[in-house]
């Protein structure tokens, strides 16, 4: 597992003519840090990260606002046609996300959002998968203390944020941090909707590298470990709220 990444921080210390050689190099003969420098200067990294942290931050906050009340609603809240509402929404989780990109594109072009944050961002304010695994977890929370805080004089939309998500807030961290994840790492959608390089993201940047003459590869690798690196430290120390979240929404493999 560790073995792409060592790869990886190899290569971006590398010279041009060791990332090619033959047997490969694991070690370089002279580390080249200025190939970070280099890599930087190379495209409006800066811009690119400001993007990534904007899109990244606002379908994040959109997706938890979307899922959480929705999974309450699915968990706790009785309306009419719900079990056959949730059962389509899961269905809709078997259809390919590529299957979904014309669709998306030509929605969006319609609205004249193309080449906009919003055609970055729109898209990805609900997740059906995120509903699901939250759904799980507030289904383990007791109808009794529902049904308490009625009582008490305590609305549903207060009793959902004051005690339902304290309560699951294992799993509300997981979802925050694949969403994050997910978020920072898309390349294909950020591609297909934005012209303008000043709207690129990050994952998108890096071809900045890859051009007809062919692949600057200590370039590219030295932006890649710039990127990445940032999601590695996230999830180092947040792991554990992931399989916490998982584990208590009954979701295995």
């Amino acid at each position: 597992m560790l073995i792409p990444f060592f790869w990886m921080v190899s290569t971006s210390l590398k010279t041009p003519g060791e990332t090619v050689a033959m047997p490969p190099v694991w070690i370089p003969s002279e580390w080249k840090f200025e190939n970070y420098a280099q890599a930087l200067a190379a495209a409006p990294f800066g811009r690119y990260f400001w993007n990534s942290i904007l899109v990244t931050s606002l379908s994040t906050i959109g997706e938890l606002l979307t899922t959480i009340m929705a999974a309450f609603a699915f968990a706790k809240l009785q309306f009419y046609g719900k079990n056959v509402l949730f059962v389509i929404l899961i269905g809709t989780m078997m259809v390919p996300g590529e299957l979904l990109i014309i669709p998306n594109f030509v929605t969006l072009s319609n609205m004249g959002l193309i080449n906009t944050y919003a055609a970055l961002i729109v898209p990805y304010l609900a997740s059906v998968f995120s509903v699901f695994m939250l759904k799980q977890n507030f289904e383990t929370i007791p109808n009794e203390l529902h049904y308490a805080a009625k009582v008490d004089g305590c609305g549903d939309f207060r009793f959902l944020w004051t005690v339902m998500v304290p309560l699951a807030k294992s799993s509300v961290v997981a979802v925050t941090i694949l969403k994050i994840i997910g978020s920072w790492n898309a390349f294909m959608w950020p591609l297909i909707v934005t012209n303008d390089q000043m709207l690129r993201t990050l994952p998108v940047g890096l071809q900045a590298f890859t051009t007809e003459a062919g692949t600057q590869y200590e370039l590219l690798m030295a932006a890649s470990t710039i990127v990445v690196l940032p999601m590695i430290v996230l999830y180092l120390f947040l792991q554990k709220y992931i399989i916490m979240g998982i584990s208590r929404s009954g979701l295995k493999g």
